[in-house]
């Protein structure tokens, strides 16, 4: 049958669905392409060395059970041991963080061209509170706490996280959303663009799903590039998705658009995006294919 961009497209009916191949029980093999655009590929990699700071674009990373090494790896505390994030500080996106993890040397870059950099050194232990659940780290010795404090104009420490453990949620170490989730935001905001999906900190941008397909694979194995993850949830949105990826400036009613339109879930969250853990480590690429393995079991007890 025709799809929507006027090419022929073969839609799967049933619940046997893999790589993108589709068939109903007892039809014979499975026919070729379950989505109208093609097989989803990755189009995006972001990840944050230092939590709240610019994102960083890799071409490829490797997943290992506790997300990507480097992702999230730093995070950075007030002077009374509480989370400073983007919520308390926009303009925490204007730093832009350079991190090696195999020589461990860190590089803070500064809107007026100042930088911090050198190798990684540990000091003191510290607990810091992540959405109500503890993460013991090591504060960072060295000259990214002052430069930070200089910066933004108060104490400020960074800390060094273990990996895998500064994440918003539980068992969520691989973050996804779809090119034409962003697209229909933009088009319900009265926008002819999509919205940049930076604002969201996903882990993967995927293309060549419809609006909110992502929302399908939930409970389900997924291949992403090299690796297996089991996509868990929705992610609730908050206010930095208002910010703006550059200048961390609110300059987007994200939450306004998307209640208009989508409406608070079960426990009351505005959901855009999905969530995940990591079943088998591999290395992802800009360019791979994400496709869902057939429904089996293991799904349905995820």
């Amino acid at each position: 049958m025709p799809g929507p961009l006027g090419r022929e497209t073969t839609w799967c009916l049933s619940t046997r669905l893999w790589h993108g191949h589709c068939a109903v029980p007892g039809t014979g093999p499975a026919e070729k392409v379950a989505y109208p655009w093609g097989v989803p590929t990755v189009t995006r990699i972001s990840i944050a060395p230092v939590k709240g700071l610019a994102l960083v674009h890799p071409d490829e990373v490797e997943l290992d059970r506790t997300g990507v090494f480097a992702n999230r790896r730093f995070y950075i505390i007030d002077e009374n041991g509480r989370r400073y994030g983007q919520i308390r500080n926009g303009k925490l996106v204007e730093v832009k963080p350079s991190y090696d993890p195999k020589s461990e040397h860190l590089t803070l870059t500064f809107p007026d061209g100042t930088i911090a950099d050198g190798p990684v050194q540990l000091g003191d232990e510290v607990t810091t509170d992540f959405y109500g659940r503890p993460v013991t780290g090591r504060i960072v010795l060295g000259p990214w706490g002052q430069a930070l404090s200089s910066w933004f104009g108060r104490p400020l420490h960074l800390v060094e996280s273990p990996p895998g453990r500064a994440v918003d949620r539980h068992r969520g170490h691989v973050s996804l959303i779809s090119e034409g989730s962003l697209r229909e935001l933009g088009r319900q905001a009265g926008q002819d663009e999509p919205v940049d999906g930076r604002r969201f900190r996903m882990l993967f941008q995927v293309d060549g799903l419809e609006a909110h397909g992502e929302d399908a694979w939930l409970r389900r194995r997924v291949r992403i590039g090299d690796a297996l993850v089991l996509l868990r949830g929705t992610v609730g949105r908050c206010a930095i998705t208002m910010q703006n990826p550059e200048t961390g400036v609110p300059d987007f009613n994200t939450l306004r658009v998307l209640k208009d339109y989508r409406g608070l879930s079960a426990d009351r969250q505005l959901d855009f995006g999905v969530y995940g853990e990591v079943l088998e480590p591999g290395r992802v690429r800009v360019g791979d294919s994400v496709e869902p393995l057939e429904l089996s079991l293991l799904d349905a007890t995820a």
